[in-house]
């Protein structure tokens, strides 16, 4: 795949989101996530979604140990990024230790200006899963 010129975008915002959520840094997260925000998540469990309030109470009770995001892809319109993300992070989480990888696929809209993302989808990737590089 041709490199897109917004992949510089979409790294930046991705490690913005990523070190505000370390800081657990309210004020920036946000900035970075519209209002009307939800994760989708995909476990073996059954889905969950989570709107902007609940996803900053529950960070509240995390402790991130390490976080790493790679966009391995990534699709900008005039006022529309998707991009797709590999993931990995350790996280404990009301008392129980969380080491996964995940692919995430984020929905960034820009309004007045700012980009937010206004949805998230996640899905655990099985060990041994290779993805695509890094564009």
């Amino acid at each position: 795949m041709a490199a897109d010129p917004c992949i510089d975008d979409v790294k930046r915002l991705e490690g913005e989101w990523r070190d505000a959520l370390f800081k657990k840094d309210e004020a920036a997260l946000r900035r970075l996530i519209h209002p009307e925000f939800k994760l989708v998540g995909i476990r073996s469990s059954g889905s969950i979604a989570v709107d902007l309030e609940g996803w900053i109470e529950a960070l509240q009770r995390m402790d991130v140990a390490s976080l790493d995001v790679r966009v391995t892809d990534c699709v900008c319109l005039d006022n529309l990024l998707v991009a797709t993300v590999d993931a990995r992070w350790k996280v404990r989480y009301l008392g129980q230790l969380i080491d996964e990888r995940v692919l995430l696929t984020d929905v960034w809209v820009c309004c007045e200006g700012d980009w937010q993302v206004v949805r998230r989808h996640s899905s655990p990737v099985p060990p041994g899963v290779h993805l695509g590089e890094e564009s």
